[in-house]
């Protein structure tokens, strides 16, 4: 059981059966009377965030959650489907659950799954992805009046902002976190 004492930033927890992480916190000691807890929670599966605030003794279950190293198989209408590497049992996630993760998604991508009870409700990517451009404009040799970037399409349908020298059919390393060009895939 987690107090009260033990919120901080990014800490999971059980709400009404619910997980939630805590997005932001601040303590508050009046003058007279106990001292305060004003927290800020993200539900982990809808994404609805609440207001609440605790006195000191209140105490919290922890949110028993499990990650597990899955492959990405495939995408099915709005499904994504995604098979664990030591049983080969197979997850689907909504795309709402899989969020702005479906732009990085690539067939045998290796990622981690956050599991609530027996569900999936969110994915973790590698930090860096190697994704081949499917569209882009062509470099004019010369042409200097322009920007230091244009846009391009990747095979997964995302767009994002790369050196004119990238061609199409090239194979370029984006960083997940952020969802900008890193570098040339090298090879």
């Amino acid at each position: 059981m987690y107090t009260v004492a033990d919120l901080k930033k990014g800490l999971k927890l059980t709400l009404d059966g619910a997980p939630y992480v805590v997005v932001a916190f601040e303590f508050s000691k009046p003058g007279k009377g106990q001292a305060l807890y004003r927290t800020k929670l993200k539900n982990m599966i809808s994404g609805v965030t609440l207001d609440r605030t605790y006195r000191s003794g209140e105490t919290f279950e922890p949110a028993s959650l499990e990650e597990r190293r899955m492959q990405y198989l495939y995408k099915e209408d709005t499904h994504y489907t995604f098979m664990d590497n030591q049983t080969f049992e197979q997850v689907q996630m909504s795309e709402d659950a899989v969020g702005d993760a479906k732009n990085f998604l690539i067939d045998n991508l290796e990622v981690d799954i956050l599991i609530f009870g027996e569900k999936a409700i969110g994915v973790t990517l590698p930090n860096f992805v190697n994704l081949r451009v499917v569209q882009t404009d062509p470099w004019v040799k010369g042409d200097t009046s322009g920007s230091d970037s244009k846009p391009a399409t990747m095979e997964t349908g995302y767009v994002l902002r790369v050196p004119p020298f990238i061609e199409e059919g090239e194979m370029i390393v984006v960083d997940t976190r952020t969802g900008e060009y890193s570098t040339r895939v090298k090879g």
